[in-house]
């Protein structure tokens, strides 16, 4: 073999190495802080903090929006933010599109987009998808559902999250929908590279036993046995976060009747995450039947007990600056990636 040959063989196994490396993404071990993402009832907008121990969350633009709904959103507001990290180490940002105040705002007419009576409440057409790799830097799409499958009749698609999916090599997007002013259930689709459409069409990914209860709100985490856990919120009784698990993240979730929150009335939107080095999970949930709303916190090492951390404020976990978050999530993030972050808001923390 020819020098020039040996040369061309070793820059294309390099380049095999480097496109592998970053679709592995960064490991837990460079892992050294949390990032929560949540939204408030009054501003419909997106909110950030930080927090170096996964105990204590500090708001990184001191209580206000990162970015305001009113500048992403066809209905003028966000709910629902949901934040990944995919395999090419760039952070996936999964909102609803939508505004329930918008009439008082005066951003609409009317009470809701459309009517009320036919596609029910909250309805809306779709999300606002976001991606970044610096946390600060993003693109955006509106992907509306309703319009790209109109064959559908969406009357309202909510609560979207993102997960890869390393079998089809994308990104699978799992929200909840409702069609036909029907009841809500649970649905995937996949997205192109770019994070600004959807590539399939939405498929039901789990199915209650009782057809008459909704259930909504799912999120699903990869456990280190290849197994899948999706929790989600069933609308019984006071509503509140069941479990299902499946060998497949896209199908086959397998009932459990039990609920795992710790709350004597509502509560929605689950969350679970890893807390760093550690073989323990945290499940957390917005409680919005009380009043101020907050948000509920349990942890696992098995997915099996469960023990309760108490609330925002009222137990182990804590906010420095920020008070009634709705609806969030957490990730990991490393050292420099939150070091980042917090100088662009000018937010004094150590990591």
């Amino acid at each position: 073999m020819n020098k020039q040959k040996l040369t061309l063989l070793f820059s294309f196994v390099f380049l095999l190495a480097t496109l592998a490396s970053c679709k592995s993404g960064p490991k837990e071990k460079e892992m050294a802080a949390y990032l929560l993402v949540y939204f408030t009832d009054p501003t419909h907008s997106l909110f950030m903090a930080l927090s170096p121990d996964g105990y204590t969350f500090t708001d990184v633009n001191n209580g206000q929006p990162v970015i305001g709904g009113d500048t992403i959103a066809t209905q003028k507001g966000i709910r629902d933010p949901h934040i990944t990290r995919g395999p090419d180490g760039a952070f996936y940002l999964a909102m609803t599109d939508l505004h329930i105040f918008a009439q008082r705002e005066g951003y609409r007419t009317t009470e809701w987009e459309r009517d009320g009576d036919i596609h029910g409440w909250g309805n809306n057409r779709g999300f606002v998808l976001m991606k970044s790799y610096d946390l600060i830097n993003w693109t955006r799409s509106n992907v509306l559902v309703a319009e790209q499958f109109p064959h559908l009749n969406v009357s309202c698609a909510w609560a979207p999250q993102t997960i890869y999916d390393a079998v089809e090599g994308k990104m699978m997007l799992y929200f909840t929908m409702r069609l036909d002013g029907g009841k809500t259930k649970m649905y995937y689709a996949y997205t192109d590279d770019d994070f600004t459409k959807l590539v399939s069409e939405p498929t039901l990914i789990f199915e209650y036993p009782d057809p008459e209860v909704q259930v909504l709100d799912a999120d699903i985490t990869a456990l280190p046995d290849g197994r899948f856990v999706m929790t989600y919120v069933a609308q019984e009784g006071p509503a509140g976060i069941k479990m299902a698990v499946s060998d497949k993240i896209n199908s086959g979730y397998e009932y459990q009747p039990d609920q795992i929150d710790f709350e004597p009335a509502s509560c929605e939107a689950p969350n679970v995450w890893k807390r760093i080095g550690e073989d323990k999970w945290v499940l957390m949930y917005d409680i919005f039947s009380i009043n101020p709303h907050n948000f509920g916190f349990a942890e696992t090492s098995d997915f099996v007990n469960f023990t309760h951390l108490g609330h925002f404020n009222e137990g182990q976990m804590k906010t420095t600056n920020f008070s009634s978050p709705k609806h969030g999530a957490v990730i990991q993030v490393s050292k420099e990636e939150a070091q980042r972050l917090a100088a662009h808001w000018d937010l004094q923390i150590e990591f």
